[in-house]
Protein backbone atom coordinates (compact mmCIF):
# COMPACT_ATOMS: atom_id res chain seq x y z
CA UNK A 1 0.00 0.00 0.00
CA UNK A 2 1.42 3.52 -0.74
CA UNK A 3 1.71 6.24 1.49
CA UNK A 4 -0.97 7.88 -0.53
CA UNK A 5 -3.33 4.87 -0.28
CA UNK A 6 -2.14 4.39 3.82
CA UNK A 7 -3.19 8.78 4.53
CA UNK A 8 -6.53 8.35 2.40
CA UNK A 9 -7.72 5.17 4.92
CA UNK A 10 -6.98 7.31 7.98
CA UNK A 11 -3.43 5.20 8.80
CA UNK A 12 -1.19 8.46 8.58
CA UNK A 13 -2.64 10.66 11.54
CA UNK A 14 1.14 12.36 11.88
CA UNK A 15 1.73 13.23 7.78
CA UNK A 16 -0.03 15.71 5.60
CA UNK A 17 -1.05 15.58 2.17
CA UNK A 18 0.35 18.25 -0.56
CA UNK A 19 -1.31 18.16 -3.97
CA UNK A 20 0.91 20.17 -6.25
CA UNK A 21 0.21 21.18 -10.29
CA UNK A 22 3.45 21.20 -12.34
CA UNK A 23 3.17 25.10 -11.48
CA UNK A 24 3.99 24.57 -7.84
CA UNK A 25 6.61 21.71 -8.13
CA UNK A 26 10.34 22.34 -7.94
CA UNK A 27 12.19 22.76 -11.36
CA UNK A 28 14.81 20.21 -10.36
CA UNK A 29 12.18 17.40 -9.76
CA UNK A 30 12.80 16.15 -5.88
CA UNK A 31 9.00 16.72 -4.90
CA UNK A 32 8.22 14.43 -8.79
CA UNK A 33 10.04 11.75 -7.45
CA UNK A 34 8.99 11.47 -4.04
CA UNK A 35 4.73 12.10 -4.86
CA UNK A 36 2.49 9.53 -6.51
CA UNK A 37 1.56 11.26 -9.57
CA UNK A 38 -2.79 12.18 -10.20
CA UNK A 39 -4.12 12.90 -13.19
CA UNK A 40 -3.72 16.95 -12.81
CA UNK A 41 -0.42 16.85 -10.67
CA UNK A 42 1.12 14.95 -7.45
CA UNK A 43 0.40 14.01 -4.07
CA UNK A 44 3.01 14.13 -1.63
CA UNK A 45 2.69 12.57 1.98
CA UNK A 46 4.81 13.38 4.40
CA UNK A 47 5.33 14.69 8.38
CA UNK A 48 3.27 16.73 9.51
CA UNK A 49 6.04 19.59 9.70
CA UNK A 50 7.80 18.62 7.09
CA UNK A 51 4.96 19.11 5.38
CA UNK A 52 3.82 22.84 6.51
CA UNK A 53 7.14 23.84 5.81
CA UNK A 54 6.89 22.11 2.37
CA UNK A 55 3.41 23.94 1.69
CA UNK A 56 4.94 27.26 2.72
CA UNK A 57 8.01 26.91 0.61
CA UNK A 58 6.29 25.92 -2.51
CA UNK A 59 3.06 28.26 -2.07
CA UNK A 60 4.41 31.13 -0.40
CA UNK A 61 1.90 30.58 2.13
CA UNK A 62 1.70 29.93 6.06
CA UNK A 63 -0.28 26.21 5.98
CA UNK A 64 -2.29 26.87 9.00
CA UNK A 65 -3.30 30.74 7.48
CA UNK A 66 -4.50 28.79 4.57
CA UNK A 67 -6.38 26.66 5.90
CA UNK A 68 -8.02 28.79 8.19
CA UNK A 69 -9.03 31.10 5.55
CA UNK A 70 -9.93 27.78 3.04
CA UNK A 71 -12.08 26.67 5.95
CA UNK A 72 -14.53 30.00 5.76
CA UNK A 73 -15.88 28.55 2.07
CA UNK A 74 -17.40 24.67 1.47
CA UNK A 75 -16.35 22.98 -1.81
CA UNK A 76 -15.70 19.90 -3.37
CA UNK A 77 -12.16 18.38 -3.12
CA UNK A 78 -11.93 14.84 -5.13
CA UNK A 79 -11.18 12.10 -2.15
CA UNK A 80 -8.03 10.82 -3.82
CA UNK A 81 -6.54 15.14 -3.06
CA UNK A 82 -5.70 15.09 -7.22
CA UNK A 83 -8.18 18.25 -6.89
CA UNK A 84 -11.44 19.62 -6.74
CA UNK A 85 -14.52 21.69 -7.69
CA UNK A 86 -14.18 25.46 -7.00
CA UNK A 87 -17.61 26.93 -5.65
CA UNK A 88 -17.13 30.29 -8.05
CA UNK A 89 -16.97 27.57 -11.22
CA UNK A 90 -20.21 27.26 -13.24
CA UNK A 91 -21.28 23.67 -14.80
CA UNK A 92 -18.59 23.81 -17.52
CA UNK A 93 -15.95 24.64 -14.86
CA UNK A 94 -15.32 27.93 -15.85
CA UNK A 95 -17.03 31.03 -13.85
CA UNK A 96 -19.38 33.79 -15.12
CA UNK A 97 -16.25 35.90 -16.34
CA UNK A 98 -14.32 32.70 -18.32
CA UNK A 99 -11.92 32.72 -15.72
CA UNK A 100 -9.82 29.30 -15.20
CA UNK A 101 -11.09 27.18 -12.45
CA UNK A 102 -8.25 24.63 -12.04
CA UNK A 103 -7.14 23.44 -8.95
CA UNK A 104 -3.46 24.65 -8.13
CA UNK A 105 -3.01 23.24 -4.71
CA UNK A 106 -4.38 21.18 -1.54
CA UNK A 107 -3.03 20.81 2.03
CA UNK A 108 -4.51 18.22 3.71
CA UNK A 109 -4.19 16.21 7.03
CA UNK A 110 -6.25 13.32 9.01
CA UNK A 111 -7.67 12.81 12.33
CA UNK A 112 -8.43 9.59 14.28
CA UNK A 113 -12.11 8.60 15.25
CA UNK A 114 -12.85 10.32 18.75
CA UNK A 115 -16.20 9.28 20.35
CA UNK A 116 -16.01 12.18 22.87
CA UNK A 117 -16.20 14.88 20.11
CA UNK A 118 -18.77 13.36 18.59
CA UNK A 119 -20.01 14.25 15.49
CA UNK A 120 -18.09 13.37 12.07
CA UNK A 121 -15.54 12.09 14.57
CA UNK A 122 -17.14 9.85 16.00
CA UNK A 123 -18.15 7.85 13.00
CA UNK A 124 -14.56 7.45 12.14
CA UNK A 125 -10.94 8.97 10.72
CA UNK A 126 -11.87 12.09 9.04
CA UNK A 127 -9.85 14.02 6.45
CA UNK A 128 -9.47 17.91 6.07
CA UNK A 129 -8.62 19.06 2.63
CA UNK A 130 -8.28 23.01 2.09
CA UNK A 131 -7.96 23.86 -1.83
CA UNK A 132 -6.87 26.65 -3.74
CA UNK A 133 -7.83 27.61 -7.16
CA UNK A 134 -6.45 29.57 -9.95
CA UNK A 135 -9.41 32.24 -9.72
CA UNK A 136 -8.17 32.92 -6.07
CA UNK A 137 -10.54 30.97 -4.26
CA UNK A 138 -10.36 28.53 -1.05
CA UNK A 139 -12.48 26.13 0.02
CA UNK A 140 -12.50 23.40 2.05
CA UNK A 141 -13.85 20.06 2.36
CA UNK A 142 -13.80 16.89 5.11
CA UNK A 143 -15.51 13.43 5.06
CA UNK A 144 -15.27 10.48 7.24
CA UNK A 145 -12.96 7.45 5.81
CA UNK A 146 -15.29 5.06 4.10
CA UNK A 147 -18.34 7.07 4.41
CA UNK A 148 -16.93 9.85 0.96
CA UNK A 149 -20.58 9.11 -0.16
CA UNK A 150 -22.15 10.11 2.97
CA UNK A 151 -20.39 12.97 4.12
CA UNK A 152 -19.01 15.96 2.89
CA UNK A 153 -19.28 18.55 -0.38
CA UNK A 154 -20.39 16.03 -3.26
CA UNK A 155 -19.47 16.25 -6.83
CA UNK A 156 -21.40 19.02 -8.03
CA UNK A 157 -22.68 20.55 -5.03
CA UNK A 158 -20.95 23.50 -2.00
CA UNK A 159 -22.83 22.05 0.44
CA UNK A 160 -21.26 19.19 3.05
CA UNK A 161 -23.91 16.87 3.27
CA UNK A 162 -22.74 15.87 7.69
CA UNK A 163 -25.34 13.75 9.03
CA UNK A 164 -24.99 13.66 12.89
CA UNK A 165 -22.64 16.39 13.04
Amino acid sequence: MSKLDEFLAGDRHEDVALFLTDEYLDSDGKLRRLGEEVEDGYVLVVDGDDGRSAFSAGTGMDAMEFSRTAMERDGHVHRDLGGGECPEAGEEGEGDDGEDHRTEFIFAFSEAENEEVGGLYARGEVIHAYAHCACGANYSDKWVVDEEEETGVQPGGTEPVHADE
